[in-house]
């Protein structure tokens, strides 16, 4: 089990390298950002309502599902209480709140193990909802740096280093999960859903609703949502 969500691993952790990369030599403009976060937001959104949700409402019980779901919407809401104080957003990149996005990073790492305790398919759409948001993380954290005049050696060691992260946090993630009770497990498993509806609804969409909007632009969310509907179909 272990090992198998250790390789699955490598998909985001690639896609986190892959957007400090890219960033250094092409920078996406603010409307292919737009699309970009409402497309991750409706594969997160999806991967939630269709594979973890379901499981803690028919197999979950009340007091693990409220402790669980109380500490992800603390934890997101410390974070950003962070940034904000650092007069930034959680995906900013400016001075020493790298940290804070190696957190968002951390805990993205944290959800795709905690997914996998669910079940090989939802730890499978998960990870790859995660992929996304974590490539425009990079992206947009690397094209900041670049902005502040950061060389091209420090962005991609920025990058690496992210990816170190999200994939020990989510072996960590792993590994603890294996011994843990059900009602435990039901309690992680409802801080990863409040965890990650926060991230589609307080970060993804909100950072995607500063430039204007276009019919385009809004169907991704939607384009998103159906994809991993179909997947789930078709898996």
């Amino acid at each position: 089990m272990v090992s198998n969500v250790l390789l699955y691993l490598l998909i985001p952790a690639a896609a986190t390298l892959f957007g400090g990369v890219a960033a250094v030599f092409w920078a996406p403009g603010a409307q292919l950002r737009s699309v970009l976060q409402h497309l991750a937001a409706g594969v997160v959104f999806a991967a939630v309502a269709g594979e973890l949700l379901p499981q803690i409402m028919h197999e979950g019980t009340a007091l693990p599902v409220i402790l669980g779901f109380s500490a992800g919407i603390a934890l997101m809401l410390g974070i950003k209480w962070l940034a904000e104080r650092g007069k930034m957003s959680s995906f900013g990149a400016r001075g020493g709140l790298i940290a804070i996005i190696g957190i968002d990073i951390a805990i993205d790492g944290l959800l795709v193990g905690v997914s996998f305790s669910a079940g090989t398919k939802a730890g499978l759409l998960v990870t790859f909802a995660l992929s996304l948001e974590v490539l425009f993380l990079a992206l947009s954290t690397a094209a900041t740096q670049l902005s502040d005049g950061a060389s091209r050696l420090r962005v991609v060691a920025t990058a690496l280093s992210f990816s170190i992260v999200l994939v020990a946090a989510a072996a960590a993630g792993t590994v603890s999960l294996n011994s843990l009770s059900p009602p435990m497990i039901e309690g992680v498993l409802s801080f990863g859903v409040a965890a990650l509806l926060y991230l589609v609804t307080e970060e993804l969409l909100v950072e995607a609703h500063e430039v204007p909007e276009t019919p385009l632009i809004t169907a991704t969310f939607f384009i998103g949502f159906l994809v991993i509907i179909l997947i789930e179909m078709a898996i």
